[in-house]
């Protein structure tokens, strides 16, 4: 990917890197979500669009995504018209298509329809078409990391779905990657999943996750 290499193997490790809209979510959804996930002890890494010097993502972005486990892109109304965002997700998926990577994507919709984000609709469509004059070529592999992703069921979500909501799915989302073991043990929150079900449960309530 341009503007990306493979060098950045150092800096520190995090469970979960969130990509997100600043404009859309930064101080309502996606701020709840970081909280919640920090709060049981897991390591997140949530940037800070202000911070982004030039047009090539590198650096601490970079080694962040690297070195994370769990990429939570979340799907909102302006997503697509970040290129920053797009890009991150371009490399998150080469991130999980590596053989030697144990990473997966955990997808969030929040106030828009996996349609969207497929660009069957004009939402991300139209915001890709302005990117078109800009950055030429690239904006094809935008699109084929989006269209990837919709493959991937995850949580479609309205934005006044309530905090307890946005708990459930953070630890479930950590819970699921821990794998058979089908626990997250950090912070005094116990989750656990029943064989064959697709429901993570937590102290006789539950999260949905689709898997």
């Amino acid at each position: 990917m341009e503007g990306m290499s493979s060098s950045a193997s150092s800096g520190p490790s995090y469970e979960v890197f969130l990509s997100f809209r600043g404009a859309d979510t930064r101080h309502g959804f996606t701020d709840y979500l970081y909280h919640a996930m920090v709060g049981v002890g897991i390591l997140v890494f949530r940037d800070d669009e202000s911070l982004r010097v030039g047009q090539k993502i590198g650096g601490e972005f970079l080694q962040a995504i690297e070195n994370s486990k769990i990429y939570i892109p979340i799907f909102s109304k302006n997503y697509a018209s970040s290129h920053w965002c797009l890009r991150e997700l371009t490399y998150m998926v080469e991130c999980t298509s590596k053989l030697n990577e144990n990473k997966e994507i955990l997808p969030i919709f929040l106030d828009v329809e996996p349609e969207d984000v497929k660009l069957k609709t004009d939402l991300y469509s139209q915001a890709l078409a302005k990117h078109q004059e800009k950055f030429g070529a690239e904006v094809e592999s935008w699109k084929k990391a989006l269209n990837e992703v919709d493959e991937i069921k995850g949580w479609n979500l309205k934005k006044d779905q309530g905090l307890n909501a946005v708990a459930a799915m953070a630890a479930a989302a950590i819970g699921h990657h821990s794998g058979e073991k089908g626990m997250l043990s950090g912070g005094p929150y116990r989750w656990y999943r029943c064989n064959s079900s697709s429901q993570w449960h937590f102290c006789g309530g539950s999260a949905p996750f689709l898997s």
